[in-house]
């Protein structure tokens, strides 16, 4: 029965299973492309049995009068097999660039190929359904090409460009490049015509495909989007080289906006009578991080320097008597005091220099080893503690969240608020700290409310920096706001 229904009238069942098939198709979801591929397959092979079956061959021209009344039939059914050959090819095409994992990056060579199929599926079907001489279309249509390829000469320089970027892969969308021309940012798009870059001014610049595969192109996110970034700072000799790098290096080890692995590098580059030459060598996490990063090193060398003794030199273009020079013999580097040090702190800069000295005079100095926990998560800190010298390590639960610098303070969740530290603070290095207790410290805050906004608003900036170094439990980032409002409710009463 089933061979009688299939060949007993086979143009009329092969136009039927045709537009069954595109019918199945159509309903079919496009988020099944395997299933409409299998789906393809199936309607054109039983296409080709009948064919094959009744004796028409679809891929020869067999003439047949204009008054047959079977020639529209043929026609149709012919050309519905060719169409059927097609989608199953361009089938094959699309499951293959989506299994390949990047159909966007894909896209232009997906409609290449795609363009092709149907171009060479009219022509057979202009060629072996009607008839039609290609041989001499083709000659005609060739005239028709140089005449439009030389109006169209940008244009194809544009596409042809963008299918030799596809197919190179210099880039994929995300990406961030840097062009030969100062160009810089991430491909956002990439077509047809032209390629779009978003820069850090949150500006979108279009470039023609042909411009950019002239360019020389850096791809900074490859093989990882990790940035080099070097200074280049002069400090005056006025220590041995080797205590001068060490220094710089505790700077960058306090720095929490560089990457730990691979670690920063300290390079020597120069040494005269004016200056030690010093190249600081880090890493950031992606190029969007470059400037608070720069901005932060350039801080903690500065504090650090202080903390150490060390003085920065004069610009090599300043004009200066080299008896002027200060020496590893006549250097008097500044004296970090508890005085200066609260004068360096930005938030006690609203108090008078009578607070600032009362302040100074009951400060106790705290001596802390390499390896000392100062304060374990979940106890309190019933005074300020202010880093003179040092670095210190902030952890929650076995996981770094930040570092203490010189000039850094902590402790204010228990003097203000009396509550518990959310991280532990272990000594990463040998560690010298001013403690400033709740009896001095309390009527100061009671004073002065603002002193406590201005460190509540410092526990804030810390707390967002600690949540971008790692990813903060909620209940974590819920007690640094109950911290917060505790502090903000107590000196607004």
């Amino acid at each position: 029965m089933i061979y009688d229904a299939l060949f007993g009238k086979p143009l009329i069942s092969l136009i039927v299973v045709g537009f069954a098939g595109i019918l199945v198709w159509y309903f079919l979801s496009s988020q099944r492309p395997t299933t409409r591929l299998v789906v393809q397959i199936l309607f054109f092979a039983v296409m080709t049995l009948i064919l094959v079956g009744s004796g028409m061959e679809p891929h020869r021209f067999q003439g047949y009068q204009s008054e047959d009344p079977q020639a529209l039939l043929v026609v149709l059914a012919k050309s519905l097999w060719w169409v059927h050959l097609a989608w199953a090819v361009i089938g094959f095409i699309r499951l293959y660039l989506v299994l390949e994992g990047s159909p966007r990056e894909a896209r232009l060579l997906q409609d290449l190929v795609i363009g092709v199929v149907y171009i060479g599926m009219a022509l057979s079907i202009l060629a072996f359904v009607f008839g039609v001489p290609i041989g001499t279309l083709v000659a005609t249509s060739g005239i028709i090409a140089i005449i439009l390829g030389l109006a169209l000469q940008n244009t194809l320089a544009d596409v042809f460009s963008g299918i030799a970027l596809t197919l190179g892969r210099p880039y994929v969308i995300g990406d961030w490049i840097l062009l030969s021309d100062g160009t810089e940012g991430r491909i956002v798009e990439s077509n047809w015509r032209a390629t779009h870059i978003l820069t850090s001014a949150n500006n979108v610049v279009v470039l023609p495909n042909s411009f950019l595969a002239k360019l020389g192109l850096t791809n900074v996110s490859r093989p990882d989007e990790t940035h080099l970034l070097i200074l280049t700072i002069r400090i005056a000799p006025t220590r041995m080289p080797a205590s001068i790098r060490q220094v710089m290096l505790s700077a960058l080890t306090s720095c929490n906006s560089i990457v730990r692995e691979p670690p920063p590098v300290v390079a020597l580059k120069g040494l005269d009578a004016t200056a030690l030459e010093v190249e600081l060598q880090f890493r950031v996490m992606s190029p969007s991080q470059r400037v608070p990063a720069r901005n932060e090193v350039l801080d903690l060398v500065y504090r650090h320097c202080k903390s150490a003794g060390l003085i920065l030199a004069v610009p090599p273009a300043a004009n200066i008597l080299t008896a002027d020079l200060p020496t590893e013999e006549n250097a008097r580097p500044p004296s970090v005091t508890p005085l200066a040090l609260i004068e360096a702190i930005p938030v006690f800069a609203t108090l008078t220099s009578d607070e600032k000295q009362k302040l100074a005079e009951t400060t106790t100095v705290r001596h802390f080893r390499k390896g000392d926990v100062i304060v374990r998560e979940g106890e309190m800190l019933p005074s300020l503690m202010m880093v003179r010298a040092g670095i210190i390590v902030a952890q929650c639960e076995g996981e770094e969240r930040g570092r203490f610098a010189p000039g850094d303070f902590f402790g204010e969740t228990g003097l203000l608020a009396g509550m518990q530290e959310i991280c532990t603070l272990e000594a990463l290095t040998p560690v010298t700290a001013y403690e400033i207790d709740q009896k001095t410290f309390g009527p100061l805050l009671t004073e002065r409310p603002a002193l406590a906004e201005e460190i509540a608003g410092a526990l804030a900036g810390r707390a967002e920096r600690f949540r971008d170094g790692a990813a903060r439990p909620p209940e974590q980032a819920h007690n640094v706001h109950a911290i917060l409002k505790t502090i903000k409710t107590i000196f607004r009463a």
